[in-house]
């Protein structure tokens, strides 16, 4: 009998298929029938296959088939590879696929002018946030794939970043959806960490991923700061909100202490829709003092709802003016000593330093090769340049050349129309 085991993987028996989970946060079944056949085929034997205590268990004594098929596994991971969270297929981002990691949203870096560099290693989240901006989460109706970036590959491109950006970074890990997710989110920390350029290492997280054990290693791999998105300190309006009963606001505010014991700094950072949570203000604030948030930089970072084209926007999440949202932070700063509640960039240390100069302008037609599907109907991701392009409203297929007139270029961000 063979017994397999795998690097940061572990193996489940689903009954039809052999579930393996992969570095906790992706998964790939493999049906028991393809295994046995392969199996068959190589080497005419013919054993049973099931998992046991995150185990493959081969039913054969013939010991050349446990490199076999674990090659076989290996060799076939990446075109199974789905998102334990959200369930939808994964596009594993490496080198040899030669695709830039600078031009799109939801996986790569981005450089908004300053001295913090967004760095999006995967794409997808755990929860349905009822106010979401980008209809993330394992309920949307929109996003049909994720992806996830090789983290050599994402450190390449970022150490090219920092050559043009500087010294003095503050490399920020968030994306559309959960961070944590990232398979290799302690790797990516402590590669940060040692690189010359970086000075700050901060992370946005919903906190419901986050253990005891993970903390420490963050905390060792040189994590500065969590953004933590808390919307309400009532259990069930904080499942409502978060868009999932098994949402568990005790485990996340105890995760938020455990963060500050571990010297990792807390940002509290609720989304507030007036005539729902806005009433909880003063008792953020007080959760925020009672566990030592905010010992470098501010504690609180209350953010106003937005709709967004793209985002659920629930009925009840009425938009408030931003004026009247600063008014509103001033009244807390007042009435509870908490300061500062209205947030300029200078308190997390960010300055202005020039951008990465733009690949296009703005209603120019560029020629490019279509290089993956994007994540929405209609989207495909084009390079041009060495840069990425979400091309949207268009039919074209991985492989194809097109002509795509640029219609935005903000913050390097490329989205054009195919013609």
């Amino acid at each position: 009998m063979i017994e397999l085991r795998l690097p940061n993987s572990r193996f489940e028996d689903l009954g039809d298929a052999i579930r393996l989970i992969w570095r906790e946060t992706l998964y790939a079944d493999f049906p028991k029938r393809e295994l046995e056949r392969v199996i068959r085929r190589k080497y005419r034997v013919s054993p049973q296959i099931t998992a046991r205590n995150g185990t493959l268990i081969i039913d054969t004594d013939y010991k050349k088939v446990e490199g076999f098929i674990a090659l076989y596994i290996q060799n076939n991971l990446g075109a199974l590879l789905r998102n334990r969270y959200t369930k939808r297929k994964v596009l594993y981002i490496h080198e040899a696929l030669d695709v830039p990691l600078l031009g799109y949203n939801a996986f790569g870096l981005i450089d908004r002018g300053t001295n913090l560099i967004q760095i999006r290693g995967v794409s997808g989240c755990n929860l349905s946030c009822i106010f979401c901006s980008v209809d993330e989460g394992p309920y949307s109706r929109t996003r049909k794939l994720d992806y996830v970036v090789d983290i050599d590959y994402l450190m390449k491109w970022f150490d090219e970043v920092a050559r043009i950006k500087g010294k003095g970074l503050e490399a920020h890990l968030d994306g559309q959806g959960e961070p944590l997710i990232y398979p290799f989110r302690v790797e990516l920390v402590q590669a940060l960490r040692e690189h010359p350029n970086v000075s700050v290492i901060s992370m946005q997280s919903n906190g419901t991923l986050l253990t005891d054990k993970l903390v420490e290693e963050l905390a060792e791999a040189g994590l500065d700061r969590v953004n933590l998105s808390i919307h309400s300190l009532d259990p069930e309006k904080a499942k409502m909100l978060m868009g999932m009963k098994s949402y568990d606001l005790d485990h996340v505010l105890e995760m938020a202490e455990a963060l500050v014991n571990a010297g990792i700094d807390v940002l509290i950072a609720p989304v507030i829709i007036f005539g729902i949570n806005d009433d909880e203000a003063e008792a953020f604030i007080e959760f925020a003092r009672k566990i030592g948030a905010g010992k470098r930089w501010p504690a609180l970072g209350f953010q106003n709802y937005v709709p967004y084209k793209f985002g659920r926007n629930p009925v009840i999440a009425k938009p408030v003016p931003f004026k009247e949202f600063y008014a509103w932070l001033r009244r807390l700063e007042e009435k509870t000593g908490m300061k500062p509640l209205v947030l300029k960039p200078s308190h997390f240390g960010m300055e202005k330093r020039e951008f990465i100069p733009l690949a296009f302008r703005p209603g120019e037609i560029v020629k490019a090769e279509v290089v993956l599907p994007g994540r929405i109907e209609g989207e495909m991701l084009a390079k041009a340049r060495n840069r990425l392009i979400e091309v949207v409203g268009t039919r074209a297929e991985v492989g194809d050349r097109i002509r795509v007139r640029i219609v935005r270029t903000r913050h390097g961000i490329y989205i054009g129309r195919e013609v």
